[in-house]
């Protein structure tokens, strides 16, 4: 099973002090957060897409890319691609690439996001996300598969012998998790393409999105990728830990009552009706355990650490603490109530041994038959009769 962080890339000012970081200083922060997950052993990183203050990561491709670079094992995700208002050649373009520079750690969470004036302000209308959320990935699926793309849909203009570039690493497309807390649609067709379901189980009632996933198990075995039992099912969470409870609660409570959102809430009363986990490495243990008794075996857990204007340190402590003294015991407990023949959550490792078996992996050259996207020819063509003779292209 995979545990990891998600970062929304928040600021907001310290409820003490009033002091705000700037743009400059919570992605620097990000960064040390991420690395510090890689030092610990965590397993994943995944950063948000935002477009409106006062969030930071409005280009999730940049700065993961530097995060890859600073890494060596933590795979990097985003937690969600905004699929609704992206065009899904874009997508699929930059997250090829960074799977190239992060050499395979790398899988994709799209959703439609809950930024209601973020539609107009990439020229799209709110009543159709559903539609385009559903057009967009059907297009970047085949995309990430198909050298040559005919298309066309209702969202975007039409593609005519189209290639994406650069390919996916090894010819195996990242892994994509369909990020949804309340459209049926989305967990259908996550389902249909036996790809994973992430629930983010943050605000709402405990259990409350238990439905939605259990339609994605249903839907997942209809369409023949393996049982119910064996969909691949991710959820998020927000975690504070200190060494007892006490002080997690006293420590985090000013954090979280004075944050906007949850500004006239109780801490106390959100622990009691909702997933947030606060509390000493036990408490936070159990807790996560009562995940796996609602919603059965599921393959990543994602907990929120650095957000809610929490000083860098007091997040790098937050990290350390997950993955030294929280995690381990989840991978042994979880591990000893799996049942039978539940999967591992896909890596790129995993993936490519799937299809390729023990023969080398397809590794995706310039192809005569592909054409460049602009002319439909050969890049390798010339008006010299000899060029093709001298200059061979490499099947």
């Amino acid at each position: 099973m995979q545990f990891g962080i998600f970062s929304v890339g928040d600021i907001a000012p310290e409820p003490e002090t009033g002091y705000t970081q700037s743009e400059a200083e919570r992605i620097r922060n990000i960064i040390r957060v991420a690395r510090r997950a890689d030092e610990v052993g965590l397993d994943v990183f995944a950063l948000g897409e935002h477009h409106n203050p006062p969030f930071v990561p409005s280009s999730p491709t940049t700065l993961l890319g530097y995060i890859a670079a600073l890494t060596d094992k933590l795979i990097l995700s985003t937690a969600v691609t905004l699929m609704t208002t992206n065009d899904p050649v874009k997508i699929a373009e930059d997250y090829a690439m960074l799977q190239h520079v992060a050499d395979g750690r790398l899988d994709l969470m799209i959703g439609r996001g809950n930024t209601v004036p973020v539609y107009p302000w990439f020229g799209r209308d709110i009543r159709q996300g559903v539609a385009l959320a559903l057009e967009n990935y059907n297009l970047l699926h085949r995309l990430w598969r198909e050298d040559v793309v005919d298309w066309e849909g209702n969202f975007r203009t039409p593609l005519q012998g189209f290639t994406s570039t650069p390919r996916p690493l090894d010819d195996v497309p990242p892994f994509v998790w369909h990020g949804s807390i309340r459209t049926p649609e989305i967990a259908e067709q996550a389902a249909y393409y036996g790809n994973g379901f992430f629930a983010n189980h943050i605000l709402a009632p405990n259990f409350h999105f238990k439905p939605l996933v259990d339609l994605y198990r249903q839907r997942f075995e209809h369409y023949g990728h393996g049982t119910a039992d064996q969909a691949i099912v991710g959820l998020g969470g927000m975690s504070f830990i200190a060494k007892n409870s006490q002080d997690a609660v006293r420590t985090f409570k000013p954090y979280f009552e004075n944050y906007p959102v949850f500004r006239g809430s109780r801490l106390e009363d959100q622990m009691a009706r909702t997933p947030i986990t606060v509390g000493s490495p036990q408490q936070v243990i159990d807790k996560v355990l009562t995940f796996r008794d609602g919603f059965g075996d599921y393959q990543r857990q994602l907990f929120a650490l650095d957000g809610l204007s929490l000083p860098v340190e007091l997040a790098l402590e937050q990290v350390e603490l997950l993955g030294t003294e929280v995690v381990p015991v989840l991978r042994k407990e979880m591990a000893s109530r799996r049942a039978p023949g539940v999967p591992d959550a896909p890596t790129h490792a995993s993936l490519v041994t799937a299809k390729y078996g023990g023969d080398a992996p397809r590794q995706p050259r310039p192809n005569p038959n592909r054409g460049d996207n602009l002319s439909g020819t050969s890049p390798y063509q010339d008006s010299d009769p000899d060029m093709q003779a001298r200059f061979p292209v490499i099947a």
